[in-house]
């Protein structure tokens, strides 16, 4: 008999099965209650285990089969469920359940609809084995395979060459952080003989081990993370990625996968306790992506570019948490932006989906009271991104605030100034994209005015439990729930007095984003144009994403395919190999011709032949005689 653990994990596998293998001949129907009615399942088992865990304490632990065993070593399929993979796994399966179900409504008429959710069920399948895994191989087993799943959703269209090539960027682009996870799983294992993650907390809790860098292991780690979760300089590939079905976009590019390197951080907090290099790098490339995608946000006009560059903002706001050993509080943002992003996302389908597939939101406008319930959702959602209190993300992004201030003795006023303006943007940016796509007059095209419907139920259903999560989610005191697992950071007495003016600043910018907003964007396009055009070269670079993918192409991309094709192909592959080949065959061929000439049929050329040859055998007697 199965254990609930290892069903957690198998029943999305057991849909990748029969929506992939029978789907086609048994209709959407069929394919609609495995794809959907198998994740639920799984959610409803998550939530029994979550409270046998309450009840018992202790760490669910489940070892399902042994791998491989090696040199007395042996490497097993184990399953781990303590407070941190319950939470990760209750947000995998219970928004993922919940995308499954909105996504029998937008993809209803799409021809490959069981294909479609044969990769959904796929996807979840690995990441429930990358939250679930016990060690790091187990992880990383999941950590490929949801960047396969990945590869085949973003690339669900694949007839279109842009989706194609999206996919293959995003696949790609991982596959640098994957190197980097590889050397630092290889490095732990050298230095304790085992890859399970709880061992080797555990072997640094009472202090550095000095057989290993725990920063070396760390930094290593981390640049795994960086192509996951989006983060400079592997940050490209999650904005093109919006090429795919918008549910894709929600469940992978918003709530589960690229908070798999924040994971893997914070499920690895007692090795970077010891790692302060580590902790400092993963601090400044979390406030580096945070401020730099918030500014190309800022100005981008697919709505779902928009919401794809504040996705890697907020993955930075993530790891700055962790950078400061806020492992709870990391945590506790990726719960409360996998509600509020989820309904971002899947709002901005329920928009592309009223308008008739059209994604510029400067053809948009008026929708408010067209699609009340997309519009209210989305509002709601878009408050709690800001931080309006008592919303979700109020609570986190204030307790990220506060732990980047209080991450020194003194208080790091600099680190703070930082995200506090990029929590400035997002308010800003976000209440724009409100404004532009749903309270300022129309600019729709007549033809998609004139087809403007609201969502299906199965869609906005769906969006009104998000927003409700989105409203209410932070009353959870996430990182009190986490801290027997996760310490949450020290703070020094001496700054306790600036808790409440740094609180009330917060509501603040929020507050100054919104208004911003309104004063720019509250009437329409022109003062932005205006502005656009006064600026036009700072619009120019933050429209173009400060030229990142061009300066990629030309100083990597470029050299590279000169080298492929100029030393592997031309050299290597046409003058080494072919050449090589087709040079024996000529010279065979040639030998061939020239000897095809001695069978020429005609008896006076053999009997020339004859007596030259007898000629030649008497000289040579005669000289060897």
């Amino acid at each position: 008999m199965l254990h609930p653990l290892t069903l957690i994990v198998v029943l999305p596998l057991l849909g990748f099965v029969l929506n992939g293998g029978f789907g086609n001949r048994l209709g959407n129907r069929f394919v609609t209650v495995v794809g959907c009615g198998l994740p639920i399942v799984s959610f409803l088992l998550t939530i029994k285990c979550f409270l046998d865990l309450q009840a018992g304490g202790a760490p669910l632990i489940e070892a399902a089969y042994t791998w491989a065993s090696i040199g007395g070593r042996t490497f097993d399929i184990s399953l781990y469920f303590d407070r941190l993979s319950a939470v990760m796994a209750l947000i995998v399966t219970g928004v993922g359940s919940v995308i499954h179900v909105y996504s029998t409504g937008y993809m209803h008429d799409d021809k490959s609809y069981p294909r479609f959710f044969a990769y959904l069920n796929l996807f979840l399948f690995f990441m429930l084995t990358l939250v679930l895994g016990r060690s790091l191989l187990v992880l990383f087993v999941g950590w490929e395979g949801v960047g396969l799943a990945s590869y085949l959703l973003i690339g669900f269209w694949f007839e279109d060459p842009v989706n194609a090539r999206a996919g293959k960027k995003a696949f790609v682009t991982n596959r640098i952080g994957d190197a980097g996870f590889l050397l630092g799983m290889f490095l732990l294992y050298w230095a304790f003989g085992t890859l399970d993650m709880d061992k080797i907390n555990a072997a640094f809790a009472h202090g550095p081990v000095t057989i290993v860098s725990a920063s070396l292991a760390g930094i290593l780690l981390f640049i795994g993370a960086t192509g996951k979760s989006a983060q400079i300089p592997l940050h490209v590939w999650l904005p093109d990625a919006m090429a795919g079905p918008t549910p894709v976009s929600a469940l992978i590019h918003a709530a589960t996968m690229v908070t798999a390197g924040v994971y893997l951080v914070a499920r690895m907090s007692g090795l970077y306790l010891q790692a302060p290099e580590a902790s400092a790098v993963i601090t400044v490339i979390g406030a580096a992506t945070a401020l730099f995608a918030a500014t190309i946000a800022l100005v981008q006009t697919d709505i779902k570019k928009v919401l794809a560059y504040s996705t890697v903002s907020q993955l930075g706001f993530m790891f700055v948490a962790l950078g400061v050993g806020a492992y709870g509080v990391g945590i506790f943002h990726v719960y409360t932006h996998a509600f509020f992003k989820a309904c971002l996302f899947l709002g901005a389908g329920s928009v592309i989906h009223a308008l008739s597939g059209e994604q510029d939101i400067r053809k948009m406008g008026g929708l408010a009271r067209r699609i009340p319930i997309t519009f209210w959702t989305f509002a709601i959602a878009t408050a709690a991104i800001a931080g309006i209190p008592p919303l979700a993300g109020f609570w986190s992004k204030d307790e990220i605030l506060w732990n980047a201030f209080a991450s020194s003795s003194g208080g790091s006023t600099a680190l703070w100034a930082v995200m506090a303006a990029t929590a400035l943007m997002t308010a800003f940016y976000m209440f724009r994209l409100l404004w532009l796509v749903f309270l300022t007059p129309s600019r729709m095209e007549p033809e998609a005015e004139h087809h403007v419907h609201e969502s299906p139920l199965s869609m906005t259903g769906v969006l009104m439990i998000l927003a409700v999560l989105s409203a209410l989610g932070g009353f959870v005191s996430l990182p009190h729930f986490l801290e027997p697992l996760l310490p949450m950071a020290k703070t020094p007495e001496a700054l306790h007095h600036y808790e409440m003016p740094l609180l009330i600043l917060s509501v603040a910018i929020a507050a100054a984003g919104l208004i911003g907003a309104w004063l720019i964007f509250g009437k329409g396009l022109e003062r932005a144009n205006g502005l656009a055009a006064r600026f036009a070269s700072v619009h120019r670079l933050l429209f173009n994403k400060y030229f990142v993918d061009e300066i990629y192409e030309r100083f990597l991309g470029a050299p590279l395919t000169w080298i492929s094709d100029t030393v592997f192909l031309r050299f290597g592959d046409r003058f080494l190999l072919d050449g090589t080949l087709n040079g024996m065959a000529r010279l065979a061929q040639r030998t061939a011709g020239a000897l095809s000439r001695v069978q020429a049929g005609s008896l006076h050329r053999y009997a020339f032949f004859v007596l030259v040859g007898s000629i030649a055998c008497v000289v040579w007697s005669f000289r060897h005689g």
